[in-house]
């Protein structure tokens, strides 16, 4: 699907995508952060956006930043799509963890051709997220559900954690000391007023978060459902079990 697309082309893609879609936001994604983004000049990333553009995947308006097309969404999908299976691989099947995951698959994973891309999926036994947390899109998706910050939540509320490769080092082994790594599921108990601290509880045990650090951390939002049946007497130990056991297969 992306095959036409050089690696820098797909690359800006993902970075678009990523700039402009969580939270949404009309603003679209400067050259500047782009270029700083890949770490590339800002004349050659207006080169490529340019290109972009041409081949209909993106807008570039003065003063507006850039955004994708509808068309460019679903590319910008399909290269995410790899990047997190192949991410998945380099942790499922080599023993990587996910931030050395998220490092070293665009070394490699742009010069795999789609049959290889469908076999690794299939041999990872179809995975729905990387070892980040996050989602991996489905073929021929134009966008993935929103995954606001850990800090947005109110008491009460039930999450799954996801952290960004782009999470400094000393944070994530922060995070890691407290248990608060990608797939575990976590219950927000207090949040104190004023940009003040949130409590939560993991693995049943209560963790006090910064609002900084509570504001890196991305989560996906149990459904209100499943979340008010957990809350049922004698619910608890079930949807702990199921949980827990989708932790252990997302995690690192």
């Amino acid at each position: 699907m992306d095959g036409a697309l050089t690696k820098s082309e797909r690359e800006t893609l993902k970075a678009i995508w990523r700039l402009t879609s969580q939270p949404r936001s009309e603003v679209g994604a400067r050259t500047g952060d782009l270029a700083s983004s890949l770490k590339v000049s800002p004349g050659t990333m207006t080169a490529t956006v340019k290109k972009l553009a041409d081949r209909g995947l993106a807008v570039h308006a003065p003063y507006h930043g850039v955004q994708l097309t509808d068309s460019g969404r679903r590319r910008a999908m399909s290269v995410v799509r790899r990047h997190r299976i192949v991410e998945r691989f380099l942790a499922d099947m080599l023993g990587y963890s996910w931030s050395e995951a998220d490092r070293l698959a665009p070394t490699f994973e742009h010069q795999l051709p789609q049959e290889i891309e469908d076999r690794l999926y299939a041999a990872l036994d179809r995975p729905a997220t990387c070892p980040h947390g996050f989602p991996i899109p489905g073929t021929g998706s134009a966008g993935l559900p929103d995954m606001p910050p850990l800090y947005d939540l109110s008491p009460g509320d039930r999450a799954v954690v996801a952290l960004p490769g782009s999470t400094d080092p000393d944070v994530a082994m922060f995070l890691e000391g407290l248990g608060v790594r990608p797939g575990v599921e976590v219950e927000v108990r207090e949040k104190h007023p004023f940009d003040g601290p949130l409590v939560v509880s993991v693995d049943g045990n209560d963790r006090t978060l910064g609002e900084k650090v509570a504001r890196q951390i991305m989560v996906r939002v149990s459904p209100e459902k499943a979340t008010a049946e957990a809350r049922l007497p004698g619910a608890g130990k079930k949807v702990s079990s199921t949980i827990n056991s989708k932790a252990r297969k997302d995690s690192v």
